[in-house]
């Protein structure tokens, strides 16, 4: 496993210099060019790109469903905005349509990744009704699953799966809130309030329930369906129960501030505010600003970095930046730097044409170890698109 040590990376924070505009198109500029024979693969051989096996050839999202499709073609849309290059917006097209039917799915809660991050961006790029009516039915779909006793939107069914043997009967995990602005999308689409409202209480149950005083998020509470009582807070891929798995605290940060975008309800704001300063303080929280896949990993140094954390976390923190008068940017332009060195971002034509090394998917579960990840780029493309829209 190559794991990036701390010792490797302990570079004064003055030597990381504001990115101008030119270094983040140029940037840009190489990400393209690298995605490139990812996008002549994928749509060669119609499938959707998640990861590259130990053998380095790409590992293709899990059939029949997989909560990282919607990851490649927003990428591809974001490159189509950036390009105009119609070979993009192609792409996008042709791998979204793989799996438009799950837009009807009513047994998982990950259709606001899927659909908000491509179908989503095909509306907003093209404003085509049709992209819009996929919104629509696929928010339809995951309010099915929110449950008034408990205030949230049901995260994994466990009914067969590996969560009933822990005894689990509603669990919802910090990862739901991403799928939360698909519904406050809906909301605004439609004119129809009930998507908000439970964007909204979900959103509270999650804040009231999910966290500890120090502002650091729990993975999984499981709650009684009957009575909304809590039965356990636990982990299912950080280190354990209390730790604070580091995609974990990216996704509450990118949630809350999302939260407060479509609200403007200051308490969103302040505890998005909160969750930054625990990640960014920490004294796990590394030089490079690459958080350790865990805060409390045991062996920190010698443990293996997330760069999908840290790029959630940039794409977070711009926004952020947005609603607090520059506070937290250059926070995100250090992680950015940081990505963009070979340390982090692969040389072209390697790492399967993926562009971010070093993401880590489930190490309790054994899985997507030291790879990269369709999210991480996603989620660095995002962050440089945001960066570059404030001529920076």
């Amino acid at each position: 496993m190559n794991i990036i040590k701390s010792s490797l990376l302990l570079v004064p924070f003055a030597l990381f210099s504001c990115k101008s505009q030119t270094d983040t198109a140029l940037t840009l500029e190489k990400s393209e060019k690298q995605l490139t024979e990812l996008r002549v693969l994928s749509m060669r051989e119609q499938k959707n790109p998640r990861s590259i096996h130990t053998d380095g050839s790409v590992r293709w999202v899990e059939s029949p469903y997989d909560w990282t499709e919607g990851f490649f073609p927003g990428t591809c849309w974001m490159q189509y905005e950036r390009t105009k290059d119609e070979k993009w917006k192609e792409a996008a097209i042709a791998i979204q349509d793989l799996y438009k039917q799950h837009k009807d799915l009513t047994n998982d809660h990950d259709l606001g990744f899927i659909f908000n991050n491509s179908f989503g961006k095909a509306y907003r790029i093209t404003g085509e009704d049709q992209y819009k009516q996929v919104l629509i039915d696929a928010s339809r779909s995951l309010i099915t699953r929110f449950n008034k006793n408990v205030g949230c939107i049901q995260s994994w069914d466990v009914v067969g799966n590996w969560q009933a043997e822990r005894g689990w009967k509603f669990p919802v995990i910090i990862d739901n809130l991403m799928n939360l602005e698909m519904l406050f999308e809906v909301a605004e689409l439609t004119n129809d309030n009930i998507y908000k409202e439970i964007a909204i209480q979900h959103a509270n149950t999650t804040m009231k329930n999910h966290f500890r005083p120090d502002g650091s998020s729990y993975h999984v509470v499981d709650y009684d369906p009957q009575t909304g009582e809590i039965a356990h807070r636990v982990t299912a891929q950080g280190f354990a129960d209390e730790s604070a798995w580091a995609r974990g605290q990216s996704w509450a940060l990118y949630g809350y501030t999302m939260c407060y975008r479509y609200t403007k309800d200051k308490k969103y704001l302040d505890f998005a505010e909160k969750i930054a300063n625990f990640i960014l303080n920490h004294p796990n929280y590394p030089k490079d600003g690459v958080p350790y896949w865990d805060f409390n990993a045991p062996k920190i140094p010698n443990e293996p970095r997330d760069a999908s954390s840290a790029a959630i976390l940039a794409s977070a923190l711009i926004e952020l930046s947005d609603y607090t008068g520059g506070r937290y940017l250059q926070n995100a332009q250090h992680i950015l730097n940081s990505l963009a060195t070979d340390n982090y971002t692969a040389k072209q034509g390697e790492n399967g044409n993926f562009i971010l090394m070093h993401s880590v998917g489930s190490i309790p579960h054994g899985n997507e170890i030291d790879v990269p990840l369709n999210y991480a780029d996603y989620y660095y493309i995002e962050a440089l698109m945001r960066l570059k829209a404030k001529n920076l």
